[in-house]
């Protein structure tokens, strides 16, 4: 199961209970991925993923839902996925875009279409494109890059949505919401590393 928490509030240690979650030695080993971000236009907006066994319960709701009960919380359920082994990103990414009324399935059809396009023309080393169950008209794009490639390979940008906003923005109630890696490392602002437990 895949989780997708978004929140605004203080930057949380990636170590500590996060989501609402017991991390215990007990549990710990049942959450398989774990990356928080960092919102690019408004540094108070932070979203945490997870991939955790389907029995992973939280905290905040008691009843063994993989996903709180939380306002921001939600399931994801996977459209696309992409992955190449072993995984070596330096960055990742997350786009939030939210359909307008009635545009939620056109909306995940023509993200999708991009992903397919995608893995072949940017080569990332992980793409994940879902939606919420909670709210499908919620979907998220999951990059995950290997930057010194990208730039050897003599690309302007690593991974654009750029040319696809034309035909997406009039489907879209506002405009994508863009979100880069945050680690614990950013607290004394160095380089974000991704983490070995990433994506």
């Amino acid at each position: 199961m895949r989780g997708l928490r978004l929140y605004e509030g203080v930057l949380p240690a990636i170590s500590a209970p996060a989501m609402s979650t017991d991390v215990g030695d007990a549990k710990q080993d049942r959450i398989h991925a774990r990356s928080r971000f960092r919102s690019l236009d408004r540094p108070d907006r932070y979203a945490l993923y997870s991939m955790h066994d389907r029995d992973f319960s939280f905290q905040d709701n008691g009843r063994g839902s993989p996903v709180g009960l939380a306002p921001g919380d939600h399931t994801l359920m996977v459209v696309r996925e992409f992955r190449r082994v072993p995984l070596h990103a330096s960055t990742l990414a997350l786009t939030i875009c939210i359909a307008r009324a009635g545009s939620a399935a056109s909306v995940v059809a023509t993200l999708a279409h991009f992903v397919e396009r995608a893995v072949s023309v940017y080569q990332p080393t992980y793409l994940l494109l879902a939606h919420s169950l909670e709210q499908p008209r919620i979907a998220a794009l999951l990059t995950g890059l290997h930057q010194c490639v990208a730039l050897q390979a003599g690309r302007s940008a690593a991974f654009s949505l750029d040319a696809l906003m034309p035909e997406l923005r009039p489907m879209l109630s506002i405009e994508p919401e863009v979100f880069g890696y945050c680690s614990d490392s950013d607290l004394n602002a160095l380089a974000p590393q991704v983490a070995p437990d990433a994506v």
